[in-house]
């Protein structure tokens, strides 16, 4: 998908998410003005295309409160209840909606850091910067938080390689062996509970490739949306 393609895309979703999911931002808004405060928004600044600076905005889900010496408490004392809650359901990211319809963030790509961490890449982990920044990436959709930094900006970079060759993509070409899947079949994507569990062995030759089998475990469901990230990232 060429840039122009890509961009248009991110803008026809991002109107259309943000006028669906207007009365829930509403509603959400209301929820920690209540709860706590304002301001309702938080806002911190994030590195983008090529490294350069943006506002990243999402709703709050920490408390201000200092503590009696008039310090901030840990993140893990400010976060409430509301917070988690946001949190656990991702509707925190949904004011990056707006990101995505300025042209700072794309729907899919690397989940954009700290600009402090900029000068901290290898040349290679840098190269993450070479596409905008995502509300979901190719990391988030294959471990989120069990990935550790390293596998994370080993799939975004995977993610920058091949954002523009979704066939290829979806096949697992390419993809760190650990987390690459094979294609469904149309009677597996009809069942995606075959897929659940490793086949159980039929007969003497069923039974000599059983082995192979069991690179099929994965559920077909993620498997699925994970094909479906990519091409809607890549065409």
């Amino acid at each position: 998908m060429s840039h122009f393609a890509k961009r248009s895309m991110d803008f026809a979703v991002a109107s259309a998410a943000l006028l669906i999911f207007a009365p829930l931002l509403a509603i959400i808004a209301q929820a920690i003005w209540l709860a706590m405060g304002r301001p309702v928004l938080f806002r911190q600044v994030r590195s983008g295309y090529n490294g350069k600076p943006f506002t990243l905005i999402k709703f709050r889900t920490m408390t201000n409160a200092h503590d009696a010496q008039g310090r901030l408490p840990s993140d893990v004392e400010r976060l409430t209840a509301l917070g988690k809650f946001l949190r656990r359901l991702s509707l925190d990211e949904l004011p990056q909606l707006w990101n995505v319809w300025k042209g700072e963030m794309s729907l899919v790509g690397p989940r954009p850091l700290l600009v402090e961490y900029l000068n901290r890449y290898t040349h290679e982990q840098f190269r993450r910067h070479d596409v905008k920044p995502g509300i979901t990436g190719w990391a988030q959709v294959n471990g989120r938080n069990t990935l550790t930094w390293e596998q994370k900006f080993t799939h975004d970079v995977w993610y920058v390689d091949h954002q523009s060759q979704p066939a290829r993509a979806s096949h697992g070409r390419g993809v760190p062996r650990r987390h690459s899947a094979p294609h469904l079949t149309p009677h597996e994507a009809r069942r995606p509970h075959l897929l659940c569990g490793p086949p159980k062995p039929t007969n003497r030759l069923h039974a000599a490739v059983a082995p192979r089998a069991t690179a099929r475990r994965v559920c077909a469901w993620g498997r699925l949306f994970q094909e479906r990230a990519l091409w809607i990232s890549g065409g």
